[in-house]
């Protein structure tokens, strides 16, 4: 299974709630907005030993101390503002942005595009591909959620609400 998390904005108490929730997942991809680098390494030690994939989100400002953090991690790998992974057996592109993640997905050979940054859960086919935003986990909208993806031929997607 796959993991998806976005935008945490330094809510270090959800986080703690939403990372059992991640258990199922064998892979992780966090779709940028860490905030503070304390808040990347209570993800990458709560998800530990599975990989976690980063990408950055435009609230990760302190990038330099948030690359020094991951670099404390062997299983953390930091893409920058877009990353192309093979997870699982399915083809993945990852984004911050919903508009950039659109953009991927047109005519895209990938079997999954995520994305965060709206705080909005959402699901989508376009064509054979999945657009995926997991949500948050800050709660700022008042509904916290990640997302697990079976890696299938359908690429079923469940959001996992939390408190």
């Amino acid at each position: 299974m796959i993991g998806l998390c976005s935008d945490i904005h330094d809510n270090i108490w959800a986080l703690e709630r939403a990372l059992p929730l991640l258990a199922p997942a064998q892979v992780v991809v966090f779709c940028g907005d860490f905030c503070a680098p304390f808040t990347l390494a209570q993800l990458a030690e709560g998800v530990s030993p599975r990989p976690l994939h980063v990408i950055w989100g435009n609230n990760d400002g302190d990038r330099h101390a948030l690359t020094r953090v991951a670099g404390a991690f062997d299983h953390v790998h930091l893409h920058g503002e877009f990353a192309t992974l093979e997870l699982l057996g399915k083809q993945v592109l990852a984004t911050h942005y919903p508009d950039i993640a659109r953009h991927l997905v047109q005519g895209s050979a990938a079997d999954i595009v995520c994305y965060g940054h709206d705080h909005i859960a959402h699901e989508e086919r376009v064509g054979e591909t999945l657009l995926v935003n997991p949500g948050e986990v800050m709660g700022r909208l008042g509904r916290r959620t990640i997302a697990l993806i079976e890696p299938s031929p359908s690429n079923s997607v469940e959001f996992v609400e939390f408190d």
